[in-house]
């Protein structure tokens, strides 16, 4: 009987194992790259920028998956990984990537974009971005809002003012309610983070006009840290107010 019990016991232990990394989402995992599936058709890549300061940082980019299309909401941290991402996206979906659109000038938004560009994927920038980058120039430029068709729907990238950096933008995907924060979006316990390019004084604001247009998101992702809901607007809005 106690056989049978421990038996028992090492089962149930294992299932309750699976269970959580299923429900972690995570479908794909390198030393240099995982993704998890966060819907029916979003994921998120996370790659690892080595700091002096911080340490090795895991960056999280967006991947959305419409009828066979992608666009990539930030690169991986270098070509390397980036190549690795495009990999996985045309084996693993059978899609085809678009375009990929940098959230802001910093390294972990588009440090793999010459891959990208090798592979005549087009990429998509703020004119703000593009003002503050000496490299590493997107393909194309736009204004403060922009509309990217995938597949039968599209993504909207807008720039709604300063905080993290003068150029960051949120991307939303409607159809599955997620919102790409980046790096204007604090994880929940989150703190304050890089401020070397930031404006603190409009960062809260901007936030809470985020919050206000994309009052809808069931999901909103952070540029570090664990993805939520929309609690980390307001968390965000709370640590930067002024």
């Amino acid at each position: 009987m106690r056989n049978y019990l421990s038996a028992i016991y090492i089962l149930l232990v294992g299932i309750i194992t699976i269970g959580c990394k299923k429900e972690k989402g995570e479908i794909y995992s390198t030393d240099t790259l995982k993704i998890k599936k966060l819907t029916e058709n979003t994921y998120i890549h996370i790659s690892y920028l080595p700091t002096e300061k911080w340490g090795k940082v895991a960056c999280n980019g967006m991947v959305v998956i419409d009828n066979n299309e992608a666009i990539v909401v930030d690169t991986p941290v270098d070509n390397e990984v980036s190549k690795e991402l495009i990999n996985w996206i045309e084996q693993e979906t059978k899609s085809i990537v678009k375009a990929v659109v940098p959230t802001h000038f910093h390294e972990d938004c588009l440090g793999g974009i010459t891959t990208f560009h090798e592979k005549k994927i087009s990429s998509y920038a703020g004119k703000k971005t593009i003002d503050l980058l000496k490299e590493q120039q997107p393909t194309h430029q736009f204004g403060n809002y922009i509309e990217l068709p995938i597949g039968k729907n599209k993504i909207t990238c807008e720039f709604l003012g300063e905080g993290h950096t003068k150029d960051n933008l949120v991307v939303y995907y409607a159809t599955d309610k997620v919102l790409f924060g980046g790096c204007l979006v604090k994880a929940l316990q989150a703190n304050k983070g890089n401020l070397a390019d930031a404006n603190t004084n409009e960062w809260s604001s901007t936030v809470a006009k985020v919050k206000e247009k994309y009052n809808e998101a069931v999901w909103v992702i952070p540029g570090h840290g664990n993805e939520g809901n929309t609690d980390l607007l307001t968390y965000t809005i709370q640590l930067f107010k002024q």
